[in-house]
């Protein structure tokens, strides 16, 4: 297949601040933390960084004034891939000589839990978060006001679809909370049995407490590097073999496939770019902010067939750090928190690298799979050693 411009970029350095829940630290000193370590992770220094972006969060001019970059690129939004739009747009920048090092950071504060309108000038046809939820306005005339209650319709709809059962998600909490108690970063670390899963309280049928993700405090940066920069590497580089990412068609509920997402054309887009292929996938570290995304995105991505999760996951033997396909072998959004999808990226890169410790998968991985986004909103990255 001919080189795809991502494939010129290589992930250099990565770097992952404190987490925890309300810290009450500020967003620039947690994106510090995590930036210096990514540089240096990189064999870099300020000085080497000439681009930069994020998605929605510390502002750029913030984080070039703090650590004193000087940068000709600057990349953000959700069009190319969702949340990992930036980068996403980083690898395209590397790849196609725009820049030669950037900076891509996610930082987050645990939210308030208030519903923004969108502005009042808006243009309908933007690429920001309220451009591609194009149908959050009937959801929300019908009382339907969180994820939790869209999510939860398109899990009611794939369990009459497909026999599934709520168990069967429980397996993937499970799961992801004994992978956590592996991880010292991760906020909830005590073990976790079905029985627990199953008698927590519901919040939108059939999401239950712990199908939902723990909104944390905290920033992960990734160094995005031209692949001639491997040499210097004083880690081992991870290269990008394919990026795809999503057109947002369809918003929420309005697929011609509903219940399936906009998971299914970032896929496609991403497997049409290699030679790999689903069964040549060692690990998958998968966007989790519900249990039911985990499950949308297996199937899209072809880890298992159409329908096939439930089984799949269920008794968390297969997804296991030891199984057939380790899934979010660092405890994932459900217990090590919320990184709106960048903490697979780094994970990815720590178990490709053998540097996981003791939640690294029994035989350094050759391939892993990441996504994140959930409804109209998808990107998925490959990335192999």
């Amino acid at each position: 297949m001919t080189e795809r411009v991502e494939q010129r970029a290589i992930i250099s350095g990565i770097g992952i601040s404190r987490i925890g829940r309300k810290t009450g630290l500020a967003g620039i000193t947690l994106t510090a933390e995590a930036s210096r370590q990514a540089i240096a992770d990189a064999g870099l220094t300020p000085t080497d960084i000439d681009g930069i972006a994020t998605i929605g969060d510390t502002p750029l001019d913030e984080v070039v004034a703090d650590l004193g970059l000087d940068v000709g690129y600057t990349g953000g939004g959700f069009d190319t891939g969702g949340l990992l739009s930036p980068l996403m747009s980083a690898f395209v920048a590397v790849g196609s000589g725009r820049a030669r090092h950037v900076l891509v950071y996610r930082t987050v504060l645990m939210m308030a839990g208030t519903i923004e309108a969108p502005p009042s000038d808006r243009d309908p046809d933007d690429e920001s978060l309220w451009g591609v939820m194009g149908d959050m306005g009937p959801l929300l005339a019908c009382h339907a006001y969180s994820a939790a209650n869209w999510i939860g319709m398109q899990a009611t709809r794939y369990m009459h679809l497909y026999g599934s059962t709520k168990e069967q998600l429980g397996w993937l909490a499970v799961n992801s909370r004994r992978n956590a108690a592996l991880n010292p970063l991760a906020i909830y670390q005590e073990p976790m049995t079905i029985d627990d899963y199953m008698a927590a309280r519901m919040i939108s049928t059939p999401i239950g407490l712990y199908d939902c993700d723990v909104p944390v405090d905290g920033s992960i940066a990734i160094v995005v590097s031209a692949a001639d920069h491997e040499p210097d590497c004083p880690n081992p580089a991870v290269r990008v073999a394919s990026i795809g990412g999503s057109p947002s068609l369809g918003g929420w509920v309005d697929r011609p496939d509903y219940p399936a997402m906009a998971a299914s054309d970032a896929a496609a887009q991403l497997w049409a770019g290699t030679d790999v292929r689903p069964g040549d996938v060692d690990i998958a570290e998968i966007y989790d902010g519900f249990t039911f995304l985990t499950f949308a995105w297996l199937e899209a991505l072809g880890l298992c067939g159409r329908g096939e999760a439930g089984p799949f996951i269920e008794g968390a033997t297969r997804i296991a750090l030891d199984g057939q396909l380790p899934v979010n072998t660092y405890g994932g959004q459900l217990s090590a928190g919320r990184m709106h999808g960048y903490w697979v990226i780094h994970e990815a890169v720590l178990q490709l690298r053998g540097h996981a410790g003791p939640r690294q998968v029994a035989h350094p991985p050759e391939v892993a799979v990441t996504a994140a986004g959930g409804g109209p909103i998808a990107g998925a990255i490959l990335l192999t050693r």
